[in-house]
């Protein structure tokens, strides 16, 4: 227990704007009906990210205009690019964009990097410190309720981490559905974190200089349209 960081602090992003929220949502909601198919019910992804949007306040025809641009035949095609990038003072930053143009996404990412003054890393060279991992989050069970639940459904998990009354569970990628269904077959309750997430092996702590060009380095990377999510190895 305790090597994994707190989630609000893992999967924060400083200073988005509702109306990148809302971009970012209405892209991956697209692309998800797009691969998987428009109704929720057949398709998992695109079930978790509506409600997902749903919790973060994205209005509903923010998420009705991207189905409806898959049944409508709109031919956008978005790729997922990571980019790994060597920070100030050992931090390290894993960039993760959602682009429909990719010179236009490299360059963007560049541009902060050169203006930072930071160095952009060689495929492998920061990933290999990060875990991908599902992350299941509630309230309202005991841990020898989840972790009988988890053992009766022959799910492996890699950490369970208590908090007062919050648990979260981490697990592989794969199983994010099974460790939710195995949670809900004990108890109907509401899921304050429901993803699949970048988790640094271990963390740093920045202080002066450095501190001040990693938040401005997070920051510019944050404005860019094409970044929707951002994960580092800094303490906040």
């Amino acid at each position: 227990m305790g090597r994994f960081p707190n989630i609000a602090a893992a999967k924060a992003k400083t200073g988005a704007a509702k109306g990148k929220l809302y971009g970012m949502y209405a892209k991956e909601i697209y692309q998800a009906a797009k691969n998987g198919g428009t109704t929720p019910e057949g398709n998992p992804s695109l079930k978790r990210l509506i409600e997902k949007a749903k919790k973060d306040q994205v209005p509903s025809d923010v998420i009705k205009r991207a189905i409806d641009k898959v049944n409508a035949g709109a031919g956008e095609d978005y790729q997922t690019l990571t980019y790994e990038i060597f920070g100030p003072g050992g931090s390290t930053l894993m960039v993760e964009c959602l682009t429909d143009n990719v010179n236009r996404s490299v360059s963007d990412i560049r541009a902060v990097i050169n203006k930072c003054h930071v160095k952009m890393g060689a495929m492998g060279s920061v990933s290999y410190m990060y875990d991908n991992l599902c992350i299941v989050g509630f309230r309202g069970l005991s841990e020898d309720e989840v972790m009988n639940a988890l053992i009766e459904n022959d799910i492996d998990f890699i950490d369970i981490d208590v908090n007062g009354d919050s648990i979260l569970i981490y697990g592989n990628p794969n199983d994010l559905y099974k460790i939710k269904e195995a949670i809900l077959s004990i108890k109907d309750i509401e899921f304050m974190v429901d993803e699949i997430s970048l988790l640094p092996k271990d963390r740093i702590t920045l202080s002066g200089e450095d501190l001040e060009v990693f938040n401005k380095l997070v920051n510019m990377l944050d404005e860019v349209d094409d970044v929707q999510h951002i994960y580092h190895n800094v303490e906040l």
